[in-house]
């Protein structure tokens, strides 16, 4: 029985979303009597996000669903810093204009799943670039640089991590800690917004920003943070083998991101519709305990559940669709990727690294010999074997179980 009283403190923590809080009876206080403005930081550095974002996103979903105010900061100035936490290497420096092209693909995702109608509490977009662009660097030395020791910014994990592996780390991203730090002083100021939420790996950047707020304004703002979400098998969520989880379908089709979540282990089909999904808890304890395998259909309602919040119903009906005809009935779905060899036809390893099954011409070669590689059902052991598809065919390819694509002339 939770001992909170606030209902956002009440929902973070019977959806799993909890891991650290400062200060947790003042927020929860402040939480149950009045609408608590809060913020989470993405940076815009690809055309979308990936689903490690996702349980960022869902924290702001929560606070929204618990009569709060969601803002979501695009970080368009502090990417031209990079953020230094769980990196090895410097980031790649982005062009304002690249920044904007990004910052204009991801805001689809957040539309979809926050609800940014013009009331008390509507969510907000808003760019840092605003703000951190206009700063002196003198005036920035002299009114904030006062509040951070060096001893303290080394003693971080994001610096350490860095240092400790004898990687570059440049005054530049030594910077970043600072900038975030500073966002959170001016939508206090200009948002009244006392709250921060984030991943773990967040934490020193968070806290950073509550003693900026306490020593230059003495304003008291906390701050909330998710545990890091892995998967059973000890991966980080996010990554497949080929790659991220786009939330965008420009970067991943939707019947990859719809099988992504079919695909997910047993173990943690329960924790993933607790963070992901807004099915009541009674209904997710009852897909949990199922055994063997009908644990496939809890499956099948996460898979359902994620895709049509992050990518609309329809895609959601289309690629379950596409599974079925796929899997059950030995066909081959409309939702499945496709390729066109034109009249000449491919080579099999190019196809599969054009489809996006294999990473590389020589990824697809060991898949080939291992006879995991099979077109309309037959198993295709030559690597120079070229696919041909004549006017009006369509072929089904596979690549293992669970990779299905067309390949048509």
């Amino acid at each position: 029985m939770s001992t909170y009283k606030s209902e956002l403190l009440r929902l973070l923590e019977r959806r799993g979303h909890l891991h650290q809080i400062t200060d947790a009876g003042a927020l929860d206080t402040l939480a149950a009597k009045q609408v608590l403005t809060g913020y989470v930081g993405f940076d815009p550095t690809a055309a979308s996000l990936h689903i490690g974002n996702l349980a960022s996103i869902m924290l702001l979903r929560r606070l929204q669903q618990a009569g709060h105010r969601p803002i979501v900061i695009m970080g368009g100035g502090t990417a031209k810093v990079g953020d230094p936490s769980g990196k090895d290497e410097s980031r790649q420096m982005l062009t304002d204009d690249r920044l904007a092209t990004n910052i204009a693909s991801i805001r689809g995702s957040f539309e979809r799943i926050l609800n940014f109608e013009d009331t008390p509490g509507g969510a907000l977009l808003i760019n840092n670039d605003d703000w951190l662009s206009k700063l002196g660097y003198i005036e920035m030395l002299r009114d904030v640089g006062p509040h951070f020791t060096i001893n303290r910014m080394l003693s971080f994990d994001s610096v350490k991590l860095r240092l400790d592996r004898e990687q570059p780390l440049s005054f530049l991203e030594f910077n970043y800690m600072i900038m975030q730090a500073y966002d959170y002083l001016v939508l206090a100021r200009n948002y009244d917004c006392r709250l921060q939420l984030g991943g773990s790996d967040q934490w020193g950047n968070i806290v950073n920003g509550i003693e900026l707020n306490r020593r230059i304004d003495g304003r008291e703002v906390y701050g909330v943070t998710a545990p890091l979400i892995t998967r059973a098998d000890g991966a980080k969520m996010g990554k497949s083998v080929d790659g991220a989880i786009w939330l965008n379908e420009e970067q991943l089709p939707n019947y990859d991101f719809w099988q992504y979540w079919r695909n997910t282990d047993d173990r943690d089909v329960g924790r993933f519709l607790k963070l992901f999904t807004d099915l009541p808890l009674d209904e997710i304890t009852r897909l949990e305990a199922l055994q063997g395998a009908e644990i496939n259909d809890a499956k099948i309602v996460l898979a359902n559940e994620v895709t049509k919040l992050v990518r609309g119903e329809g895609a959601a009906k289309t690629a379950e669709t596409t599974a079925r005809e796929t899997f059950t009935d030995g066909g081959a779905g409309d939702d499945l990727p496709a390729l066109a060899v034109g009249s000449s036809g491919m080579r099999l390893g190019a196809v599969l690294t054009e489809i996006g099954f294999t990473g590389s011409n020589k990824d697809a070669k060991r898949k080939i010999s291992e006879g995991a590689v099979k077109l309309d059902g037959d198993a295709i052991l030559d690597p120079g074997y070229v696919v041909i598809a004549h006017e009006g065919e369509t072929l089904k390819l596979s690549l293992g179980k669970k990779k299905h694509g067309l390949i048509t002339r």
